[in-house]
């Protein structure tokens, strides 16, 4: 195989389990594929040569090989990504014109240079097609636009007390994850509820190791407080082994087992005792009622349906594991018309288990291309057996029912809030007279507390609603800024955002009507500015300096008299400022706007202020670590103690020497004195 380099990284895999159906994929992973690969351009066009007749002269040097292939236009834009079982035969089909749609014919025409990478198996040349798409979105391929991490629970499991957190992203600490959930709000909701089944705790490790008492949550029966010894370790185990056993899927024996508990509670007259029993069964079923379907048939799968109309697809997916439904989302990949339901929906399954991990069974609505295939290579990259089914009776064709309704509905739904949408842009572009529908609109909103923990934010507001992977914010760095001095943050903000856009993007050129782009415009059409006038001249001021003024539209929006909705006024360059009907719906769109920037810029805020109020004086100290400081405060109790002791007893500490004592004693004390 071409040994290379996968651009922006290569493919992930999951750690070998230790089932029995294993089929030891952990040998047969294609290590090529977690490399680097150097792309084999075959033969250099150096007659000039583009569309078919370019593709000709490469199939003559193509091998009879699996692998994978870019098409690229003149300006190096990557134009799709294929794999192919035979390079040769894939290929050549694009030079011989056998192609079926505009699509490809666009494609064809535009091609000006390809690459290829041969692998040793059809299923490696398939994962990495799916890695590259994610990785280098071209536009004629399938597009999985949504690609959010997905939360799971998690159960610490390298302390004496097991705590229990949401979790995203690299599984690096040690413990057990559960999931994965369709939301946040649905890990949230379970682990509430979790924590008044099984009084578990969530407090952070420095917490729970400094604390003296029992915390509120105690008090309220959502913790059995371990920190404070209210409990023994083996009871806490107990309570942790029961929580871990029904996110297992073993529910109905841990609520039997918590129902005998509690008739036996009961026949003992300890009536206190059974009622905290009951309450735990009451949390449980909380948890369940939460779940919606819960299939007895179905221990681990994902389920996918998919409904394609009026030139939106829409693909739903339900999560199922240890026998439980964790939750479902709707995804809306970019796909080309002219593609049937079945090829989309088999290009987005491919994408999907790029970066996730894959279920021993996936269920589909209808038959995909290369199912097979899929399968096989799934099965290798997870290291474990992989059935895709879809299923023609019973309870596992009820469920993909139940799926398909539920991505008819958000399919409906999409629509509807597009078309809205759509108006709306249209009448704020007649509002403000722009000379076109903008496609991205940038709203600014300054917080603080009399200038401290100031930050700004940005949010981005678009033809299919907010953006918020395009939300940013920017805390307030300068130390020439007068504490509460908003002209100043928004300079800061405005001149940050912008400098570092005309690195990136370069200024477009506004006085050509706009090209319809490929994917989400980086640059704003128009940014809304939470303020007057005064606000306006200085952000007018900071665009004409970086020379952007007629790249981007400049409004902002003044509170109206008593500050009382409906009756704010609009400052646009050319114009008076001016207000809108109190009925006006772009006046409540524009309401909407500023709101959630300063719904955004609040949060950003109130998260920077509780960091700092939380921040402990010894993580000023240089060379205090987690454990030092663990050290520290458990000999001294508080933070406040340890500033005023002596350097002596300092040195008393397990782990501090005379070195590190003495940077901690200096740090606290400035009178050069010594107290041993």
């Amino acid at each position: 195989m071409t040994s290379g380099k996968v651009p922006d990284g290569g493919i992930l895999y999951d750690e070998k389990d230790d089932d029995d159906d294993d089929i030891g994929a952990a040998e047969s992973i294609p290590s090529v594929l977690s490399a680097d690969f150097d792309w084999n351009e075959g033969w250099k066009n150096e007659a000039g040569l583009t569309g078919a007749d370019l593709i000709a002269e490469f199939v003559k040097h193509l091998p009879n090989a699996p692998g994978v292939y870019r098409m690229m236009n003149a300006a190096g834009d990557v134009l799709y990504v294929g794999k192919a079982r035979s390079l040769k035969k894939r290929v050549s089909n694009y030079a011989q014109g056998r192609v079926h749609s505009n699509r490809l014919s666009r494609m064809v025409r535009e091609t000006a240079h390809m690459e290829f990478v041969t692998t040793r198996t059809e299923t490696e040349a398939l994962l990495l097609e799916a890695n590259l798409i994610k990785r280098l979105r071209p536009r004629f391929n399938v597009l999985l636009r949504d690609d959010k991490s997905f939360p799971y629970i998690l159960i610490t499991g390298d302390t004496d007390a097991p705590a229990i957190y949401k979790h995203r992203g690299a599984r690096a600490r040690k413990g057990d994850y559960f999931g994965p959930f369709a939301s946040a709000g649905a890990v949230g909701r379970t682990i509430n509820s979790l924590q008044r089944a099984f009084l578990i705790r969530t407090c952070t490790d420095s917490v729970f190791e400094t604390r003296t008492r029992p915390c509120l949550l105690h008090q309220i029966k959502r913790c059995a407080a371990p920190c404070t010894h209210e409990i023994s370790k083996a009871d806490y185990a107990e309570l942790v082994a029961e929580a871990k056993d029904f996110l297992s899927g073993k529910s109905q024996k841990v609520k039997e087992e918590m129902a005998k508990s509690m008739n036996a509670a009961a026949e003992d007259l300890d009536f206190e005792r059974a009622a905290v029993f009951r309450d735990r069964l009451a949390a449980l079923s909380h948890v369940q009622s939460h779940q919606g379907i819960n299939p007895t048939g179905i221990e681990e799968a994902d389920v996918f349906a998919i409904h394609h109309e009026g030139g939106l697809t829409c693909i739903q997916v339900f999560f199922f594991r240890t026998g439980q439904n964790w939750g479902n989302r709707a995804y809306f990949p970019k796909a080309d018309p002219s593609l049937n339901e079945g090829e989309v929906l088999g290009a987005f399954l491919a994408q999907f288990y790029d970066d996730k991990p894959v279920p021993r069974q996936i269920l589909l609505s209808q038959e995909v291309e290369e199912r097979e295939l899929l399968a096989l290579a799934l099965s290798e990259k997870s290291g474990h057996k992989v059935h895709i089914l879809i299923p023609q009776r019973g309870e596992k064709k009820d469920i993909v029912g139940h799926v398909e309704a539920n991505a008819r509905e958000a399919h409906g739904r999409r629509l509807a809030e597009t078309a809205s949408q759509e108006r709306l842009l249209k009448g704020f572009a007649e509002t403000f007279a722009l000379p076109y529908v903008p496609r991205r609109i940038e709203i600014y909103d300054n917080s603080h507390i009399m200038g401290t923990n100031a930050v700004g934010g940005m949010v981005v507001a678009g033809p299919e609603g907010f953006v918020k992977n395009q939300y940013r914010k920017f805390n307030i760095r300068s130390t020439d800024i007068t504490p509460g001095d908003d002209f100043g943050m928004m300079r800061e903000v405005m001149t940050r955002r912008f400098q570092r856009l005309i690195k990136e993007e370069g200024i477009p050129d506004r006085a050509q009507p706009p090209v319809e782009e490929e994917g989400f415009p980086a640059w704003p059409d128009v940014i809304l500015i939470d303020g007057g006038q005064g606000q306006m001249t200085a952000v007018r001021a900071i665009l004409a300096d970086l020379g952007i003024t007629e790249a981007v539209t400049a409004i902002g929006v003044a509170k109206g008299a008593d500050r009382e909705a409906g009756r704010e006024r609009f400052f646009a360059a050319g114009r008076p400022d001016f207000s809108l009907p109190p009925r006006d719906p772009v006046l409540y769109f524009i309401q909407r706007l500023r709101d959630e920037a300063h719904r955004f810029a609040i949060g950003s805020h109130r998260a920077r202020r509780k960091k700092e109020m939380i921040k402990n004086p010894l993580d000023e100290i240089g060379g205090i670590g987690p454990s030092r400081k663990r050290a520290l405060l458990q000999h001294f109790g508080t933070a406040k103690a340890v500033s005023r002791a002596a350097l002596g007893d300092l040195m008393a500490v397990e782990g501090i020497s005379e070195t590190v004592a003495r940077q901690i004693y200096n740090h606290f004390n400035d009178n050069g004195s010594d107290r041993v």
